[in-house]
């Protein structure tokens, strides 16, 4: 074979293509006459054996090697690391893959070679359990491939013991590894660094709780938020920042104060070295405002300040940095029923206030906005003393009677017995509309329970007090029926007063039912014959009234009768009776 032009594999040494196509038709031609005479070494022909070769040319694609044997062999150049650095008559180590390809040519690997000593060292210097330091040198699926002196395959779950992003972030970087699982028969090997992450952990949590105590400063990073409360990182241990501790003001979220990856500087509250628990505080690294709380804001005080918050019971106000007190609904107005906070402040607003109780234990602050303001029933008693006249407004009315408004902020009650003397009231409705002005009459004030009762009837005279002289028994009057019922009607007088006519006392005359002899509205004339003036009950009778009309005309017919015709016989003068008689029934149908 003759000598061919020789070349190291560095640009300046690339010639064009027509002459390394030229190069190697002859490089072939000498391996084939070379096929031949070269020896026959049976060890080194069994494929898979590792051989030492010189370099003995360069092609444009391939490297030269001669390994002893009767030919040389053919590796490509991309199967070397950095084929910058080959020279010829330099030595490599390659892979024997076949003793001869179907051209009669042997078949060399640099790859494979690299591979097989790499897991050689793997085997002689490694075990599970080990630890190996490797560059991350790609993504593949599931998760990374890491050079550890042979490539080795780390998952996805094996990665870091916090959440991953993003897998570019790892790549080309060097990290420690622990060999989880060879695998011989594959030839392959998975590696962690999640274990060795969370073995320092527990390293440095251990450490950590031995040496940390109450009242540290330390310094923690931001790396959970809840509702309750926000997780810190303090260099390897977890530890609670609870929301009531973030501040000495009301917040309603962490996040409101911190954001995920922040540095705060915390204190250690307290320490549980066997649950391996933390709890820690943001405010007391700053004065307690509430320590001088009572002495700053005592009962009566005047504060004012700003509608920070919104609830159905009341509102918050603060009245200084950390300092919030709460208005109750029941304590903003004296003159409404406030049952939304919103009616009266909204949020933002700036109001003032009349400190009512300070809770220092409990953090709280019972402040009250109607207290800032003239209470009306400080003066009701002058202003409305008993037994005066008023004139109220109906505003509502219920079935226990009738509330009316004094002026804005001062209501009173007219009780529904307190409507009529003479009327038995079923709803203050059958007398009063709302909307109403009405005359009544103060009855009674109770200014601390702020009560004021009123009476419309006692602006007249209770004439059930002189019904016994102006409407003795044997009185007759007359009335209208009001109301029919099984066992009598009721009969309306003229002084509207009612009284009861029983079925008993209806006619002198037999008959069925009630409505037999009256009906609603008729007017009729009857006779008092019963007088109860303590529970207003009057008792009339139409058969009285008619007995003793019909023995006045008895009398008054005998007399006349004997005066112009003495000389009559008895039985004329009971046909007159019998007329007489008739003309009454005749009277006292047309009235019923």
């Amino acid at each position: 074979m003759s000598n061919p032009t020789q070349y190291t594999w560095n640009d300046s040494n690339i010639v064009d293509d027509v002459a390394f196509q030229e190069k190697d038709a002859e490089l072939f031609k000498s391996l084939l006459e070379k096929k031949e005479q070269a020896p026959k070494n049976s060890a080194s022909l069994i494929p898979g054996t590792i051989l030492k070769g010189r370099i003995v040319e360069f092609t444009k694609d391939h490297v030269v090697i001669d390994v002893g044997l009767k030919s040389e062999g053919l590796v490509p150049i991309q199967e070397f690391s950095n084929p910058s650095e080959l020279v010829l008559e330099g030595e490599v180590e390659v892979l024997l893959d076949q003793a001869e390809d179907d051209n009669g040519q042997i078949v060399l690997s640099r790859e494979k070679a690299e591979r097989l000593r790499q897991w050689e060292y793997i085997l002689e210097h490694c075990e599970e359990g080990s630890i190996v330091k490797g560059r991350v040198l790609r993504k593949v699926k599931g998760g990374l491939m890491v050079d550890i002196g042979m490539e080795a395959f780390l998952p996805g779950s094996q990665i870091d013991n916090k959440r991953i992003k993003n897998l570019d972030d790892y790549i080309d970087k060097t990290f420690e590894f622990k060999i989880l699982k060879i695998n011989i028969e594959r030839k392959n090997v998975v590696v962690s660094r999640r274990e060795l992450l969370e073995a320092e952990r527990i390293s440095k949590k251990a450490e950590l709780l031995e040496n940390i105590k109450e009242g540290d400063v330390r310094e923690g990073i931001v790396k959970n938020i809840t509702d309750f409360g926000v997780f810190l990182d303090l260099d390897g241990i977890d530890g609670l920042l609870h929301i009531t501790d973030m501040t000495w003001k009301r917040i309603k979220h962490p996040s409101e104060m911190v954001h995920l990856g922040q540095k705060l500087e915390v204190m250690i509250l307290s320490v549980d070295k066997d649950k391996g628990r933390v709890a820690l505080g943001l405010k007391q690294k700053d004065a307690n405002p509430w320590d001088q709380i009572e002495k700053k804001y005592p009962p009566g005080t005047r504060v004012r300040g700003k509608i920070v918050n919104l609830l159905p019971y009341g509102a918050f106000i603060e009245i200084e940095a950390g300092i919030e007190g709460l208005i109750h609904v029941s304590e903003m107005s004296w003159v409404k029923n406030i049952t939304d906070p919103n009616d009266v402040v909204k949020k933002g607003d700036e109001v003032e206030a009349i400190v009512l109780s300070v809770q220092k234990e409990d953090g709280k602050i019972s402040l009250g906005l109607k207290q800032a303001e003239h209470n009306p029933w400080d003066d009701v008693e002058k202003k409305y003393p008993i037994g005066s006249n008023v004139k109220a407004e109906i505003r509502s009315l219920t079935n226990y009677g009738a509330f009316v408004e004094l002026e804005p902020g001062v209501e009173g009650l007219i009780h529904i017995s307190d409507l009529s003397w003479i009327k038995k009231v079923s709803h203050p409705s059958e007398i009063l509309r709302k909307g109403d002005v009405v005359d009544a009459i103060i009855l009674s004030v109770d200014r601390d329970s702020k009560k004021i009762t009123l009476g419309v009837k006692q602006l007249s005279n209770n004439p059930w007090e002189s019904i016994e002289k102006t409407m003795p028994v044997g009185t007759l009057v007359k009335g209208k029926v009001s109301k029919i019922t099984a066992f009598g009607a009721f009969v309306e007088l003229d002084s509207g007063i009612e009284g009861l006519i029983h079925v008993t006392e209806l006619s002198d005359q037999a008959f069925g039912k009630v409505e037999d002899v009256v009906s609603k509205g008729d007017e009729v004339t009857a006779k008092v014959i019963k007088l109860d003036p303590e529970h207003k009950k009057i008792a009339l009778s139409i058969k009285e009234y008619l007995i003793e009309k019909n023995q006045c005309n008895h009398d008054d017919i005998v007399l006349t009768t004997t005066k112009r015709k003495k000389k009559e016989t008895l039985k004329d003068l009971e046909s007159v009776q019998e007329t007489s008689g008739s003309n009454d029934e005749h009277s006292g149908s047309e009235q019923e």
